[in-house]
């Protein structure tokens, strides 16, 4: 349910609705303020709403139920485009894509800082990297813990870059907020609305990977538990699903490229594409993104290694600092066509 307020409601007039709302239904109230309006979205059961009678109340516009399940991130409810700033970088909007590259995992702090250099140079605006890494192995490397915690954001501060890393468990949440600017819920944890609550309520962007099996509407539908927290800096991250069919899989994912224009479409939020996971493959990389930027991707998330082959995790999908430099470089242009076109 959506509670339009006037353009000219004061302060008091929403405090008192929001009141009305907490003592009479029980319900808790997200505000929204827009450039011109300001709306409040109702969490919990509406069944028991009097709408008629809200629409009465001092500076109340009008009330309106909103059927779909991800009511606080959709454009239904809120029009205009969300524009997540982290350190000066916007994302979002009709801002210009964003970049976010480095390495799977955090290996050292000279591997970190030397990464950092290289695609701070190509054209990087965010640095990643894995520090508790969720892996299918208990064998494989599981990262440095808080030991890559601590060298990706000194790296990201000697370069002058804001910071994303996974949270892997509710427990780890508080250190990772601790160091980094963005904190990533990957696809095996979509699912997880303990730990995607937990992150919302550190109040730092909330950056979510869709889970390799869920649908547009799960994937908003669980973006919507971090709104609920009151936290609406969330970036969306479309990075594959599984592919369909029995025959040879060519990709280790499928990269769903239909789902940028329609998140868009549906949400005010912002949406990025990680060719890296959603090909598995580094040849394909540099077309996929071309392809997602043309498609309307507010940006990317690129694995980096300065030596693929080496590198303790997911080699074979990360690319050189050269080869991200050739992609930022064509990317930019596509997007400056988009704009010209207006697409």
């Amino acid at each position: 349910m959506a509670i339009v307020m006037k353009p000219g409601a004061s302060d008091e007039d929403i405090k008192r609705v929001i009141k009305f709302v907490e003592e009479n239904y029980g319900l808790r109230v997200d505000v929204s303020r827009g450039e011109f309006q300001t709306l409040l979205g109702l969490i919990g059961d509406e069944d028991k709403v009097d709408f008629d009678r809200l629409a009465l109340l001092p500076g109340v516009e009008k009330a309106y139920r909103i059927t779909s399940p991800y009511r606080l991130v959709s454009r239904s409810f809120f029009p205009e485009d969300r524009v997540i700033e982290v350190k000066g970088v916007k994302i979002g909007g009709k801002n210009k894509p964003v970049f976010i590259a480095g390495p799977c995992a955090i290996e050292s702090r000279e591997q970190i800082f030397r990464i950092a250099k290289e695609v701070k140079e190509a054209g990087a605006d965010i640095l990643r990297g894995g520090a508790f890494k969720p892996r299918t192995s208990v064998h494989s490397f599981q990262g440095l813990g808080e030991e890559g915690l601590e060298y990706l954001a000194r790296a990201g501060e000697e370069f002058g870059m804001p910071t994303v890393s996974e949270v892997r468990s509710e427990r780890h949440v508080e250190v990772v907020a601790k160091y980094v600017d963005i904190l990533q819920i990957g696809a095996r944890n979509m699912y997880n609305q303990d730990l995607i609550e937990e992150a919302a309520r550190q109040k730092k962007p909330i950056l979510i990977k869709r889970s390799f099996g869920a649908s547009i509407e799960e994937f908003l539908s669980f973006a919507e538990r971090a709104a609920a927290q009151g936290n609406k800096d969330i970036i969306l991250c479309e990075r594959g699903i599984i592919p369909i069919g029995r025959g040879r899989q060519f990709t280790r994912y499928s990269l769903d490229l239909s789902a940028i224009p329609i998140v868009k479409a549906e949400s005010y939020l912002p949406i990025i594409v990680d060719p890296s996971h959603g090909t598995g493959r580094r040849d394909l990389i540099y077309p996929m993104s071309k392809a997602a930027i043309a498609a309307g991707a507010h940006g990317l998330m690129i694995e980096v290694h300065y030596n693929p082959n080496e590198a303790l995790s997911d080699g074979p999908q990360m690319i050189t600092p050269l080869e991200f430099k050739r992609i930022v470089e064509v990317c930019e242009k596509i997007y400056m066509l988009n704009s010209v076109e207006g697409c």
